[in-house]
This record gives C-alpha cells, sequence and structure tokens, in this order.
C-alpha cells in the first residue's frame, strides 16, 4: 500500500503528477463517500489548469460510492461553503490548491453544516480508505447523479445582506482577483451595485480567469506580490485596495495612501465593528499577535478568546462559544452568520460600510492600533532543525518572562513586549511574530535579536 503524501493536516495538498492526479482523486472521492455516506455533495474547483479533471475524476468516485454530486463549477471555495448549508447537502469539497505553486493543486473537504475536515474529525479516516484502494466493484442500480447549477445569485445576496448599501458614501475601491477565481464574483457584484445605482465605482486588474497565472500564484501576503495592487490605487487614487489569494478565502487590503494594511489590523477593525452590533460577544483570535485584538475587544465591551491557529480549530472554537466574529492575522476572517466559515468577500465589504459610516480614510481608522501595537508582520525563516532553534530562544528569553503560553508554538510576554514562534504546518518554516507596547525601536531590537538566535548554529 502506497502512502498518499497530498493528505495534510487540515486538507489535500500535493504536486501534481507525483502525489496527486486524476486516479488518485477518484480513490479519495470514493473513500470520501464511503466514509461519509453522503446522499448529495457539492463540488467546485479554482482555475488551475487541472481543477475541472480532478473535479470529475473525484465526482465519479464520490458517485461510484452511492453519493449525488452537484457541480457548482469555478468558484472559490467559500461558494461551496455556501453552497452546502444554502442546499443542505450532506458534504461539499473544493479543489484547489489556494497560493501552492503552478504545479499542484489540492481539495479542501467538508461535511455537514460546512463543517472542516481536518486530521482529528475524519481526513485520516479518509487517507486510509484511499491509500487501501479496496472499493468493492461499483454498483450501477445505486450510483450517484450529476448536475450542475449556479449557486451565485443567492450567494451574492447573502454577502450583500452583511452591509447596509443604501448608506454607502461614494467610494472608489481597487480589486486584484490576481488571475484567480474571485474575478466572476467581482463581475456580479459590480453589476449589482450599478443595478441599484450605488455610488461605488470599481477599477478591476488582473480580473480574467487564467489558469496559467501569468501574473504570478495568486498570494498577497508576499511582499513581491503587493505592487500591483499598490500602484493600481495610487495611479486610480482609490479609497481602499482588495487583493486576493488564488481561492479568494483570504483578502488582503490597501489603504488609500497605498500602505499595505497587515491582517493584525483589519482583526481588530472588525471586531470593533461587530461589537457595535453586538453588544458583549465573544471574539475568538489566533496566538501570533493579540494585545491589539484584546485591546479593541475589552474597550468594546467583549469578550477575546484566543484559538490555535488554524481553520479547523478558529471554527471549532467559534462554534462552541458561539462567537460571532473570529480572526488570524494570516487574513483568514471567520464569520458566524457564514456557517462559521471563513470569506474573503464579507471583510472588504464591512471596512468600506466603515469608511462611509465613520467619514474616515482606512488609514485613519487602523492608524491607531498600528501606532499602539506596531508589528512587522509575520517572518518566516527555513531552519534546518526548527525544533532546536525554537527551544534556544526559549532558553534565552524564559527567565525574563511574565507569560509563557504554548497554545501554538511558544509566546513569550514581558511588560513592554511579546513574540510568539512556531513551526508552520504546511511548509519548513518557522513562523515568527514580534509586537511592542508603542515602541518601534525597541520592535527592531528585538526583531534582530530574535533572527540571530535562531539562524546561530
Amino acid at each position: 500500500m502506497t502512502e498518499l503524501t497530498c493528505f495534510k493536516a487540515y486538507d489535500i495538498r500535493g504536486q501534481l503528477g507525483t502525489e496527486l492526479d486524476e486516479d488518485i482523486a477518484y480513490r479519495i472521492g470514493r473513500a470520501y463517500g464511503e466514509f461519509l455516506q453522503p446522499e448529495s455533495v457539492i463540488l467546485g474547483g479554482d482555475i488551475r489548469l487541472t481543477s475541472e479533471s480532478l473535479k470529475m475524476a473525484l465526482g465519479e468516485g464520490i458517485r461510484d460510492a452511492g453519493g449525488n454530486v452537484i457541480d457548482i463549477g469555478m468558484v472559490g471555495t467559500e461558494e461551496v461553503y455556501f453552497a452546502t448549508s444554502h442546499l443542505g447537502t450532506d458534504g461539499g469539497i473544493e479543489v484547489t490548491a489556494s497560493h501552492n505553486p503552478f504545479d499542484h493543486n489540492g481539495m479542501k473537504p467538508i461535511r455537514e453544516g460546512s463543517r472542516p475536515i481536518s486530521s482529528d474529525t475524519g481526513l485520516l479516516d479518509i487517507k486510509r480508505l484511499a491509500e487501501a484502494n479496496n472499493f468493492s466493484a461499483p454498483d450501477p442500480s445505486r450510483r450517484g447523479s450529476y448536475r450542475k447549477i449556479s449557486i451565485l445569485e443567492p450567494y451574492l445576496d447573502h454577502l450583500l445582506g452583511y452591509i447596509d448599501l443604501s448608506k454607502v458614501s461614494p467610494i472608489k475601491l481597487v480589486m486584484n482577483a490576481g488571475n484567480g477565481a474571485a474575478g466572476h464574483v467581482v463581475d456580479a457584484i459590480e453589476q449589482r451595485f450599478q443595478s441599484q445605482g450605488l455610488p461605488i465605482e470599481i477599477v478591476k486588474i488582473n480580473n480574467e480567469p487564467d489558469g496559467t497565472f501569468p501574473n504570478g500564484i495568486p498570494n498577497p501576503i508576499l511582499h513581491e506580490n503587493r505592487a500591483p495592487t499598490i500602484n493600481a490605487v495610487l495611479e486610480h487614487k482609490a479609497d481602499m485596495g482588495i487583493a486576493w489569494d488564488g481561492d479568494f478565502d483570504r483578502c488582503f487590503l490597501v489603504d488609500e495612501l497605498g500602505n499595505f494594511i497587515e491582517g493584525y489590523y483589519i482583526v481588530g477593525l472588525l471586531a470593533e465593528a461587530f461589537l457595535r452590533k453586538n453588544s458583549g460577544a465573544k471574539i475568538v483570535h489566533d496566538p501570533r499577535l493579540t494585545w491589539n485584538t484584546i485591546d479593541v475587544v475589552k474597550r468594546g465591551g467583549g469578550q477575546a478568546i484566543q484559538s490555535k491557529t488554524g481553520h479547523a480549530f478558529i471554527k471549532e472554537r467559534m462554534r462552541a462559544e458561539d462567537a460571532v466574529y473570529g480572526g488570524e492575522m494570516s487574513g483568514h476572517h471567520y464569520f458566524r452568520d457564514f456557517f462559521y466559515c471563513d470569506s474573503g468577500m464579507i471583510p472588504w465589504l464591512l471596512v468600506m460600510e466603515l469608511i462611509s459610516s465613520s467619514g474616515k480614510s482606512l488609514s485613519q481608522l487602523v492608524e491607531a492600533m498600528v501606532e499602539a501595537y506596531p508589528s512587522p508582520g509575520e517572518i518566516n525563516r527555513a531552519i534546518s532543525d526548527p525544533a532546536a532553534a525554537i527551544e534556544r530562544v526559549r532558553q534565552h528569553y524564559e527567565a525574563q518572562s511574565i507569560l509563557v503560553d504554548i497554545t501554538d508554538g511558544i509566546s513569550m510576554e514581558f511588560p513592554d513586549w511579546r513574540f510568539n514562534l512556531r513551526m508552520s504546518n504546511t511548509e519548513p518554516v518557522v513562523r515568527l511574530n514580534v509586537e511592542t507596547k508603542g515602541d518601534k525601536s525597541l520592535l527592531a531590537r528585538r526583531e534582530s535579536e530574535l533572527l540571530s538566535l535562531l539562524e546561530s548554529v
């Protein structure tokens, strides 16, 4: 039995040809069907050139296991989340490798209620069944059906229900779909705005779906991928820029001055917005950068709850706490009313409404947060022995720290600064986040000090 190395902690991703092909996709579909015993399953795929063929092979496996397949076409991951709950199906799978390299693809499986299937909740069982490949011959009498539908209109209705469009002031937005799957949603939202005569102007760049990714793999968290959005904002004198990753479950914002806004401060901004409408609500956040979020939630009369990093953990904690919103500094934003799932479309709509209701620009909305808790954003380093490097850092600082937390990696707090250091779940790197209480020179010193410790042999 050959191990299927495309199975990761939260989803399925692998190199095409060696780790993932149509045969493996069929086996995964068959295993998913045998494990979940679904009556019906939503399938969608991103714009990668192999997504359609992998999706169809996956669907064949599900149908041979007795499940009915509902294909919603070329969509982002959140459209599969939406369709699964909106239509009340027993599960769904998006074929995507998100921001992984061009020669990769993958799958994000969910079950009823748009609940994630991770290594703790069935993904390893599906893996074992797919690896064994010991399926009985398909029974034609119980083979599932296949149909193709669009859920775009009800999905748009849901998205636009988060804000009061009648109160939106004149605003100009740059939208960079990065040749990813977001283009069709951008077009549809623009048409809705125009049909209602709203004073919202959209400047679209890289909007046409192109599976060859002529502008590179969409991943705006990388510094080198931010320039097109920033330049377009400045050129068109836009009020805000929005860029998405390959399956648009993450969005990234640029202010009117061309500054990339770290996801950490967007979490604070959205937490503040939700607490205005939901007094005393619970807000879930990850452990990487925390002080600003905790401060915002406390001032807003809410309750800040820390969760381990990763969509499966955040969603589980949000359900347990009935939290109205959850945010990760990586650009994932989760919403109770979106089935506790992450959306790359809801955040910018909420920020657009905030700009209108506050009369402030985006830079003004986040200015105080950035000054109060400066951070350079996540720093990634490839380390030959990550565990030893993290232990070296721990031993260096432990005696002087006032709090040590191991929710995710290691977090250490001191009177005027803190850091989180963790090994990546998806890449062979160490991820470092540092913040201070308003002291940028201290931030620079501690960042340099930590990197020297990590990289010393």
